[in-house]
């Protein structure tokens, strides 16, 4: 097999993503949909045998599922067919000193969000990103999606008009009462996710879908967060008021305790000329709400859609297409940079600087009750 990335499957680690994630999973089915990458690598656990058992459940070589990062990145860069880059499955306090120590390596990075578990962290990590000869990426996967794009693209164009009222709302459930569960315990824990809670698992990718798609960036926000289940540190309820910077104003709801809510991810964008609506739980419908009275319904597939939202889709109109599709995009992307070509519309570490910017500018304005404040990068 050529060493040529122009001419074979681009080969990826798993830094994470060991035995009881759900997102390590995610990761392999989205980077291989398309036949352009492959898994063939893992330091998966701090744990040998776990990593062990990750590998083999990933059917991997055995001698490729590494005990550490390190060994890892010693032995691939040994080898004639090793890794292209590596991907961040892990707790948020791992994401900088995994990403340091691939990009030093000359490994480019595909990380999990935020970036960071702290705001000084990804600004470090920015400054290693900005020496490196390699890319590195965030999988904010919702950015993914066609219509995501599709309404982007539109609303650039100028079709509702000018900016002046965004709403995105991320309700979920699961955490209503007390969890026993992997996923849980790390994101309640502060040493593992950071000063967020709620506001860095879900809020943060509520907040990037809103700039990403109205081409905005806020540049204040009033905070009210909160512990709802008795005996947690970290927030499992947000809302947040919000002001952009062309002078449109918005909120944003992100909450975990919302008993029968799954994954609602909703995105409104009203402009002087029309709306936008869009919804993750029924992904292959925008709707735009015209200023003169009409209603449209745009779907997935439709021959009205831009280059953008077509070069996303995989099936003809009215074949669902959802999460592990829009998170496959990214890949797609990612595996067109590290070919030499361009991908726009692919988060990087100036996204994960201002997700880390929201979250703990949130958790102290809302701490220190300090009303409006400035969110500053």
């Amino acid at each position: 097999m050529t060493n040529d990335r122009n001419e074979r499957r681009l080969r990826f680690a798993l830094i994470g993503g060991g035995p009881g994630s759900f997102i390590g999973g995610v990761h392999r089915i989205a980077a291989e949909l398309d036949r352009e990458i492959e898994l063939v690598a893992g330091a998966f656990s701090s744990d040998a045998d776990r990593s062990a058992q990750a590998g083999a459940a990933y059917r991997i070589d055995p001698a490729r599922a590494y005990p550490d990062l390190a060994t890892m990145l010693a032995a691939e860069a040994a080898r004639p067919d090793g890794i292209d880059f590596v991907t961040i499955a892990t707790p948020n306090h791992h994401h900088l000193p995994a990403a340091r120590a691939a990009l030093e390596a000359g490994i480019a990075v595909m990380s999990d969000k935020p970036a960071t578990a702290t705001l000084q962290e990804a600004r470090d990590l920015a400054d290693i990103v900005a020496g490196a000869a390699v890319p590195y990426a965030l999988t904010y996967t919702y950015s993914g999606y066609p219509l995501v794009r599709e309404a982007r693209a539109r609303i650039a164009a100028g079709e509702i008009g000018q900016v002046v009222k965004v709403i995105v709302e991320y309700s979920q459930g699961w955490l209503a009462g007390a969890v026993d569960s992997k996923q849980a315990a790390w994101r309640l824990d502060p040493g593992r996710a950071g000063a967020g809670g709620c506001i860095a698992d879900i809020g943060v990718h509520a907040f990037h879908l809103a700039e990403f798609v109205t081409g905005l960036h806020v540049t204040q926000l009033l905070a009210d967060l909160g512990s709802v289940v008795p005996g947690r540190t970290l927030d499992d309820d947000a809302q947040l008021l919000l002001r952009f910077d062309n002078g449109a104003r918005g909120a944003l709801l992100a909450s975990q305790v919302m008993i029968g809510e799954r994954n609602g991810l909703r995105l409104r964008i009203h402009g002087t000329r029309g709306g936008m609506d869009w919804r993750q739980e029924t992904p292959n419908r925008l709707v735009i709400h015209h200023g003169d009275g009409r209603t449209e319904i745009v779907q997935a597939g439709d021959a009205s859609l831009g280059s953008d939202a077509m070069a996303g889709l995989r099936t003809p109109g009215g074949h669902p297409e959802g999460y592990l599709e829009a998170f496959a995009n990214l890949y797609r992307d990612f595996a067109t940079l590290l070919r030499g070509g361009a991908a726009p519309l692919l988060p990087g570490i100036s996204d994960g600087l201002r997700g880390m910017a929201l979250i703990e500018t949130a958790v102290h304005a809302s701490r220190e009750d300090s009303g409006w404040v400035h969110l500053i990068v």
